[in-house]
C-alpha cells in the first residue's frame, strides 16, 4: 500500500537526519557547536531549504566499513534562499565520521556545485571535518581534488564563501582558499600539518590555536577575511556580506532604497585630514563620513592593517573600498598590503562591483625584509590588478600621492575613469624636503646657513610643485574638490558610468606575477 511506502519514506528520512545519532549530536552541542542541520537552518530564510541526496551512503566495505552506514554520508547539501535570494549550500557534518570526506561525500559537494553554476547563485560551504576518510585512501584524496576542480571553475562566476566553524586540515583547506571569503569562528582551526606533525619535523610545540586558530588566521596569515566569536556571529557576516554581491558574473549587485540624501555634505570631511603632513588620521572615518548611513563592511580588517579593504553603498548602490590607512604605518604599501587589495580589486572587477579608491600614500615600504621578501613582485599585482580591471574605478587623493605608489592606486594611468583630489593633495615622486635634497645637493651644501637654505627651497618646492595643480593640467586629475562634496561627485560619476564598457584584449588569460 502507498500510505505504508509513505510511512517508510518518512522514518527513513528522520532516521537520514539525525546523521551520526542523538548521542553524537549531543556531543557536538556539548562542545558549544551547532549540528549541519542547525547551521543550514539558521543560514536560510525558513521553510526554503531543499535537499539534495539525502539517502547517499558510502561505498567502502574495507576496514569494517560496511558494518557503520550512515544516511547523507556525512554532508548535508542543497538550496534554499537567504533574504530570498537562492544560494546553494553544503554543511559537513561532524556526528558522522568526524565529517570526514569519502567519495560519495565528495560526490555531494560537486553536484551542488556544479548545480549552482548552471543557475548561477552563490555557493556557501559550512566546513566541519576532521580531513580525509583514510579507510578510502585515494577515493579520499580524488574527491578533495574533484571539489577543488569545481573552486577554480567557478572561481569569478559564482561567488564562493567558505565557514569553518570546526576542524580544517590538511587536504581540506585548499577549497576554502580557493573561494572568495572565509569566516571562522573561535575555537575552528584551520592548518595543513598539525601540531604533532609539527613538533616532530620542526620540534616546535605549539598549540591548535597558535597554529591555525581564526585569530592567528584573521590577523597573521591572511586566510580568513573574517574572524567570528561565535557560530551565530559567523552566519550573520555571511547574511551581511552576500547583500553587497550579485548572484554571479553575469549581474549586479542588488541596489537598495537609500534614504541617506545625496547631497549630505559633512563639514567634518574640512577638517579631517592634518595641515602636518606626517600626522596621521583614521582613513576609515572618512570613508564612513561619504558612504550610505556611515557604514562599511571591512573586509581582513586585523590584517595588512595599512590598507583598508571594504563594501559600503553609495545611494543604494554596492561598491568596493579600496583605501590606505594613514593611522597604521602611515599608509605605506608593503607585500601584504599589496596582496590584500589586489585580491578584492580582483573579486570586485569579476563580479561587477565598481571600485572606490581613497589614497593617500607616501610610497612602498623600503628595506631588506620587504625587498627580499619579494615587494616588486607583490607590488606589481596591486598595479596589475588596477589595470585589467574594467568596472568602473573611481579615485579620491586626499592628501599623498608619492612616487610609483601614485602609479598603482588606480591612477589615470592604469585606465581610472574618475580621477579626484582634495585641494591640499600632494602628487609627487617624492616629499618636498627629498626633492629638494636631491634637485639642490650642491645648492645647500654651498649656503653659509645649510639648514636654513634647505627649508627656503623645500617651502618654494612645496608651493610650486606639491599639490594637484599640475596633475589636472595634464587631465590626470578630472577635477579637485571640495573635501565635503565628495559623496555627491562620487555618486554623479558613479551614475555616468553605470553603463561603463570595457574590455581586454582577447587572450585565454592574462599572467599576473604570481
Amino acid at each position: 500500500m502507498i500510505e505504508d511506502r509513505i510511512l517508510k519514506l518518512r522514518a527513513e528520512r528522520e532516521q537520514a537526519q539525525l546523521g551520526g545519532g542523538q548521542k553524537r549530536i549531543d556531543s557536538q552541542h556539548k562542545k558549544g557547536r551547532y549540528t549541519a542541520r542547525e547551521r543550514i537552518d539558521m543560514l536560510l530564510d525558513e521553510g526554503s531549504f531543499e535537499e539534495f541526496d539525502i539517502f547517499v551512503k558510502h561505498r567502502c566495505a574495507d576496514f569494517g566499513m560496511e558494518k557503520q552506514r550512515f544516511a547523507a554520508d556525512g554532508v548535508v547539501c542543497g538550496y534554499g534562499t537567504i533574504d530570498s535570494r537562492q544560494v546553494f549550500v553544503f554543511s559537513q557534518d561532524f556526528t558522522v565520521f568526524g565529517g570526514s570526506l569519502s567519495e560519495t561525500f565528495a560526490k555531494k559537494i560537486c553536484k551542488v556545485m556544479d548545480a549552482a553554476m548552471k543557475v548561477g547563485a552563490p555557493v556557501i560551504g559550512l566546513n566541519d571535518s576532521g580531513g580525509a576518510r583514510i579507510q578510502e585512501g585515494v577515493l579520499s584524496l580524488a574527491g578533495y581534488a574533484d571539489i577543488f576542480l569545481r573552486n577554480v571553475l567557478a572561481s569569478g562566476v559564482v561567488p564562493q564563501i567558505s565557514a569553518i566553524l570546526g576542524p580544517c586540515a590538511g587536504g581540506a583547506v585548499y577549497s576554502p582558499a580557493i573561494t572568495d571569503f572565509t569566516i571562522m569562528s573561535q575555537g575552528a582551526y584551520m592548518f595543513i600539518t598539525g601540531p604533532k606533525v609539527v613538533k616532530a619535523v620542526t620540534g616546535e610545540d605549539v598549540g591548535v590555536d597558535d597554529l591555525g586558530g581564526a585569530t592567528v588566521h584573521a590577523s597573521k596569515s591572511g586566510c580568513a577575511h573574517f574572524s567570528a566569536d561565535t557560530e551565530e556571529e559567523a552566519i550573520d557576516l555571511i547574511k551581511v556580506l552576500l547583500s553587497y554581491l550579485p548572484q554571479n558574473n553575469l549581474g549586479e549587485a542588488p541596489i537598495l532604497e537609500c534614504s541617506d540624501p545625496i547631497n549630505r555634505a559633512d563639514s567634518e570631511l574640512n577638517e579631517i585630514v592634518p595641515d602636518d603632513p606626517n600626522k596621521p588620521y583614521d582613513m576609515r572615518t572618512l570613508i564612513g563620513l561619504v558612504m550610505d548611513d556611515h557604514r562599511l563592511l571591512e573586509i581582513q580588517p586585523r590584517y595588512a592593517q595599512n590598507i583598508i579593504t571594504a563594501f559600503a553603498r553609495l545611494n543604494g548602490r554596492s561598491v568596493g573600498i579600496v583605501a590606505n590607512q594613514p593611522k597604521y604605518l602611515a599608509g605605506v604599501l608593503d607585500i601584504n598590503a599589496s596582496r590584500k587589495a589586489a585580491r578584492f580589486v580582483r573579486f570586485c572587477d569579476c563580479f561587477n562591483i565598481p571600485i572606490i579608491t581613497f589614497e593617500d600614500v607616501p610610497g612602498f615600504l623600503p628595506g631588506t625584509s620587504q625587498e627580499h621578501g619579494g615587494i616588486i613582485i607583490h607590488g606589481a599585482k596591486l598595479l596589475f590588478a588596477y589595470a585589467e580591471a574594467t568596472v568602473p574605478k573611481l579615485t579620491v587623493i586626499t592628501r599623498k600621492a608619492y612616487g610609483g605608489a601614485y602609479c598603482v592606486m588606480s591612477s589615470k594611468h592604469l585606465r581610472g575613469d574618475i580621477n579626484y583630489a582634495w585641494p591640499q593633495a600632494e602628487i609627487a615622486v617624492m616629499g618636498a624636503k627629498g626633492a629638494v635634497e636631491v634637485l639642490n645637493h650642491k645648492e645647500i651644501s654651498g649656503a653659509e646657513n645649510p639648514e636654513a637654505k634647505l627649508a627656503e627651497l623645500t617651502s618654494e618646492y612645496e608651493d610650486n610643485f606639491m599639490n594637484p595643480y599640475r596633475a589636472a593640467e595634464h587631465g590626470y586629475i578630472d577635477d579637485i574638490i571640495e573635501p565635503d562634496k565628495t559623496r555627491f561627485r562620487l555618486i554623479r560619476a558613479l551614475e555616468m558610468l553605470s553603463t561603463k564598457r570595457d574590455s581586454n584584449p582577447p587572450k585565454k588569460h592574462a599572467s599576473i606575477p604570481l
